[in-house]
């Protein structure tokens, strides 16, 4: 019964809303709001670390799109329902009140990202308030479709 459970546990990892398969070694991102910083990040430094590619399949949003700056660009890749949608970071207080973070993190935030993002964002007003959406022939022209 242990033997059994700790194999169900290491076939198949998920920390929503990314999932780990091992079996598969990919990691696919099917549908991710963002969430804590902090909390993606880590989950990316695993990923990294384990050397599995990155599969994003449909949106990722906000703390979510810290992928590219975390794994290498040749292990990530995306399908045609794949959509990056960035925004200026927040601030959430105890009460999920939200404020806009200090211009100081907005800039960090934007050079952590690979520089043909950070041009495009760029191109796109910066990082703000409103979301700016990355998705179709844009995006495939700076990540692989794939196989």
């Amino acid at each position: 019964m242990r033997r059994a459970l700790s194999a169900a546990l290491v076939s198949l990892i998920c920390l929503n809303p990314v999932c780990l398969n091992p079996a598969l070694a990919d990691v696919r991102i099917e549908g991710s709001t963002g969430g804590v910083v902090t909390n993606f990040l880590a989950l990316f430094q695993v990923v990294r670390r384990s050397g599995q590619r990155v599969v994003i399949d449909g949106p990722c949003y906000s703390a979510c799109t810290l992928v590219l700056s975390t794994i290498p660009r040749d292990r990530i890749c995306i399908t045609r329902r794949a959509v990056l949608g960035f925004h200026a970071p927040k601030l959430v207080d105890g009460y999920g009140q939200e404020y806009p973070a200090p211009e100081a993190t907005t800039r960090v935030v934007t050079a952590a990202y690979p520089a043909a993002i950070r041009a495009w964002i760029g191109r796109h007003g910066g990082l703000t308030d409103r979301p700016i959406f990355l998705r179709g022939r844009e995006l495939a022209a700076f990540y692989r479709l794939c196989r």
